[in-house]
């Protein structure tokens, strides 16, 4: 992910002929270096120990010690993760029988004047991944629910879930990493319009979670966010700062290729993504130290 290397097969490439990387895993210059599958083989072994959740929070617990992360105001939101699934992939649960398809391999399908929903059609190739949008007049792509709890002080990534993309997914992630902040002391966390909903704001104040989200007047019932929270001055500050998150999505999506995923199911894609995070945090880190000097 530091280095953008889309997948293992290339790793082992890099690693076959560049001295950082074997300089890094502790193999000498002529030293052999082993099968790609080995990844492979070793993934559920560390998906059972639940390493990535662990390797972030011992990142974010060195990140605090260093006086880098606020532990009063935080930021939340989520973003769309493609699947690595086609579009073709997504059938109905009970297929009818059919003529043959003219291509086995690739057939040839007319989605026109279809009905194509989740309750009705699943993914051959990943059936936990949902067809989702990013809003009115954009198309729809089978996807996972990507969330993100920043703080605001640096922008450091406090805590990563990734769902089902079943539309209240971002709230849903939302409270369950602000759960873990819940009861200690109060705090504040900011966030869009989507989450200016009635559910949301309440169980926030049950958590003693101050909720600093955009007001959303158009809603239904208009905004669960009244004069009490907006007349604080730290309201302002915390709509100005949320915006910070969208830094980390870029770079998940970008240097991290967490844009196209290429792991199947919410157990892996959530284990990959929350490595993403720690090494966006560990990037992030270091240029802190960079800007700000030890003396």
């Amino acid at each position: 992910m530091l280095y953008t290397i889309r997948s293992e097969r290339l790793l082992m490439e890099e690693m076959d002929y560049n001295l950082l990387f074997r300089w890094f895993v502790g193999l000498n210059a002529d030293d052999e270096v082993w099968d790609a599958t080995s990844f492979s083989k070793n993934r559920d072994r560390l998906l059972q120990a639940d390493v990535a959740k662990e390797f972030l929070a011992q990142v974010v617990a060195q990140a605090s010690a260093q006086g880098l992360t606020s532990d009063e105001h935080f930021t939340v939101d989520g973003t769309l993760l493609e699947a690595w699934a086609g579009a073709k992939s997504f059938q109905a649960k009970e297929k009818k029988p059919g003529p043959p398809p003219d291509d086995p391999g690739n057939p040839t399908v007319d989605f026109h004047g279809e009905q194509r929903s989740n309750d009705s059609r699943e993914s051959k190739t990943d059936p936990e991944a949902q067809l989702a949008r990013k809003g009115p007049g954009k198309e729809s792509k089978l996807s996972y629910s990507g969330n993100l709890l920043v703080e605001n002080r640096n922008g450091l990534i406090v805590a990563a879930e990734v769902f089902q993309a079943n539309g209240t997914a971002e709230r849903d992630a939302a409270l369950v990493m602000l759960e873990k902040l819940a009861g200690t002391h109060p705090v504040t966390v900011g966030g869009d319009k989507g989450f200016d909903t009635q559910g949301f704001v309440a169980e926030c104040r049950n958590m003693w979670v101050t909720p600093h989200v955009a007001q959303n007047h158009k809603r239904p019932g208009g905004s669960a966010i009244d004069r009490r929270t907006t007349r604080h001055p730290g309201y302002a500050v915390s709509q100005r700062k949320r915006k910070r998150i969208e830094e980390c999505f870029g770079w998940l999506k970008t240097i991290a290729l967490m844009r196209k995923l290429r792991h199947r199911g919410v157990c892996k894609v959530d284990w990959i993504f929350t490595f993403a995070c720690a090494a966006y945090n560990l990037v992030r880190m270091r240029n802190l130290a960079a800007a700000v000097p030890v003396v």
